[in-house]
């Protein structure tokens, strides 16, 4: 590679790196038959007849040894064979009648084990805890990061550390992790009727029927909402066209939406986001978190991300006050129609605002009046560096300093060698540039280059503390790595230009 030594400079690795670990495993339902690598038609009720014809030894002896094979590889092994049982009991006959111990060994023929991050581990985000120390040891951190596993399936998953850049080189610590995962439990999330109405119509709902179908609905949709309504609203189905089709299209958009909640008792390096709906069956990718501000002071966390459900792609928004009750909901707009967006920490000009790529090789920033419809883009960045001729993107969140926000990129070149760069934006004005890196600030070197897509440096988010800027950035697709940039000297060199 390249070596441009003038701006490289700006950034100092600190050798902390975070490594997949294949011993952390999810204890996830398996419905045989249905696997989203192979999909097929169900064999659930072969499988409970075979198990029904198993004796009480045979099912004392085999959960035995379940439990002795697997129950160090979980917090409560049991606990999720319930779960699993009771998600297929309606296959079960005579369920009433079976035995605990039967119950928790259907249970565990469909559980499977999923290495979450059996392939890799890369692209993290990072903003401060929810949860800070009294003591004066440095900023506590939440740092976000995707996964895979088998098939290819993106998760994201979570470290936490502590950043305290005035001592030095071992100023960033990261806490140890623990080799359990937490799956959380899903639950369905209500939708106002205007955010329904933008995604349906973007659906091609027909606006005469969805007004009618929206007028009879609470402003708070659930599924439990629209089923209620769905009788009396199919008895105009003469006089209305498409109430059926309309209403199908509702069910899946309020589907669309939910809230996972972990056990408080877990920690949040366990908690782990699996995909919930159909956009994203395939993929969570790519989280970038924000510690978003509003009006009145009040602070919580939202992430885009990308959903991937095996031949689209989306954004979605994940929302937390905690990390450990997240809500996912869908955006809508041309702006969400791609990959990599990125939310501004607060609104700009009363609107909030967002990075987007959604030409898919130019940067440019889009604004929305509620932060879920994203239909104004205006242009901001088009590649023009010999390192970034290829595509251009986002690498997070802006961070706000007292003369601009700063924004992280990334650059495709020859080779598709992927390099980070940063720009200056206006406080009051986004999308005026107000200083740019004419070089990288990072480029892949030496181990960094090698892994699962090599060449590749990229992150979802960095923060700053104490006039220093901690970045996080995945390795060619296989390990996490940290580098500390001084913010004066990086705003001297992108005012200079």
């Amino acid at each position: 590679m390249t070596a441009h030594t003038a701006q490289t400079a700006l950034l100092r690795r600190t050798g902390v790196m975070v490594t997949r670990d294949p011993r952390r495993v999810a204890a996830a339902l398996f419905l045989p038959g249905q696997e989203p690598s192979a999909p097929g038609s169900s064999r659930a009720a072969g499988l409970v007849e075979r198990c029904s014809l198993l004796s009480d030894d045979e099912v004392s002896a085999t959960l035995a040894d379940v439990r002795t094979g697997y129950a160090g590889r979980h917090t409560d092994l049991d606990a999720v064979l319930r779960s699993n049982f009771a998600a297929i009991a309606h296959r079960v006959p005579e369920v009433a009648d079976l035995s605990a111990d039967r119950r928790l060994l259907i249970g565990a023929y469909f559980t499977r084990e999923i290495a979450v991050e059996a392939a890799a581990l890369f692209n993290p985000s990072i903003v401060p805890h929810p949860v800070q120390s009294a003591a004066s040891d440095g900023l506590r951190f939440v740092m976000s990061a995707r996964a895979v596993s088998e098939g290819h399936l993106s998760t994201i998953v979570f470290r936490s550390g502590t950043f305290a850049p005035s001592e030095g080189p071992g100023g960033l610590r990261l806490e140890d992790a623990s080799r359990f995962v937490s799956l959380g439990a899903r639950r369905d999330a209500p939708l106002g009727r205007e955010r329904l109405r933008l995604q349906a119509e973007a659906d091609g709902a027909d606006p005469e029927t969805l007004d009618y179908v929206l007028s009879n609905l609470p402003d708070g949709v659930d599924l439990a909402a629209l089923d209620a309504a769905t009788h009396a609203l199919r008895q105009d189905a003469l006089t209305r066209i498409d109430i059926d089709a309309t209403i199908e299209m509702l069910r899946r958009t309020v589907a669309s939406s939910y809230e996972v909640i972990f056990d408080p008792a877990s920690k949040v390096c366990e908690r782990t986001l699996f995909p919930e709906a159909d956009s994203e069956s395939h993929g969570m990718e790519d989280a970038r978190f924000t510690r978003l501000v509003a009006d009145d002071g009040t602070a919580t966390y939202a992430a885009t991300y990308t959903a991937f459900d095996g031949s689209h792609v989306g954004s979605r928004r994940l929302d937390t006050d905690d990390f450990r009750t997240f809500r996912s909901s869908p955006l809508t707009g041309i702006a969400a129609e791609n990959k990599g967006m990125a939310l501004f920490p607060r609104k700009v000009g009363g609107r909030y605002l967002a990075l987007s790529r959604w030409d898919r090789e130019n940067n440019a920033v889009a604004s929305s009046a509620d932060g879920y419809h994203w239909d104004d883009v205006a242009g901001l960045q088009t590649p023009e560096q010999r390192w970034e001729l290829t595509q251009l993107g986002n690498c997070g969140p802006p961070l706000e300093t007292e003369i601009g926000w700063v924004v992280l990129t990334h650059g495709v070149g020859p080779m598709r060698a992927y390099a980070m760069g940063a720009l200056l934006l206006d406080l009051d004005e986004p999308t005026k540039v107000i200083g740019r890196l004419t070089e990288p600030l990072l480029e892949p070197r030496g181990a960094e280059r090698d892994g699962y897509v090599p060449n590749v440096v990229y992150s979802c988010g960095a923060l700053i503390h104490e006039q220093k800027l901690l970045l996080p950035y995945g390795c060619s697709d296989t390990s996490i790595r940290f580098g500390v940039v001084d913010v004066p000297r990086l705003l001297e060199r992108l005012v200079a230009g």
